[in-house]
């Protein structure tokens, strides 16, 4: 399957990519992680591990591998009053995995940056406001992270 695009010439501000390392086991680092984005306003309403069930399900040897669906129900409302479509993206999701013991890479898209670049969400100026509210949450909870002996890199 050919793409539109090509993802080469995707910059990684242009879908809100944000990564962080933290040096720390890797429970250690779902809860850190999980408490950070509840400081700065999302919820956490779901959360699994990607790696637990295919070990089980499918014999994988995956290394420890956990995601953790982030949502701030206001902003989640105000997106889907400008686009049902929006849900097809929720939730926002940040994802922890284990590089080597005692070391956890975190990484994020913004789902709202990505909404827009496949016409999914309008271009409008409320749009751009949600962007701009969870680009500053989710830049305030990598600053986080980084404050907590971790190396953020964009």
């Amino acid at each position: 399957m050919s793409l539109p695009i090509d993802p080469a010439e995707i910059d990684p501000d242009d879908v809100g990519e944000k990564q962080a390392v933290l040096e720390m086991d890797h429970e250690e680092a779902i809860e850190h992680v999980r408490e950070i984005c509840e400081e700065v306003g999302f919820g956490i309403p779901v959360e699994f591990s990607p790696s637990e069930l295919l070990n089980e399900k499918v014999d994988a040897d995956r290394d420890p591998y956990y995601v953790l669906g982030a949502c701030n129900p206001e902003i989640a409302d105000r997106a889907l009053d400008q686009t049902m479509r929006m849900g097809g993206l929720f939730p926002c999701n940040v994802i922890v995995w284990e590089e080597e013991p005692g070391r956890q890479r975190v990484y994020h898209l913004s789902i709202m940056k990505i909404a827009r670049l496949l016409d999914i969400a309008p271009d409008n100026e409320e749009w751009a406001d949600i962007v701009d509210t969870t680009g500053d949450l989710t830049e305030e909870a990598f600053e986080k992270f980084d404050s907590v002996d971790a190396e953020t890199t964009d």
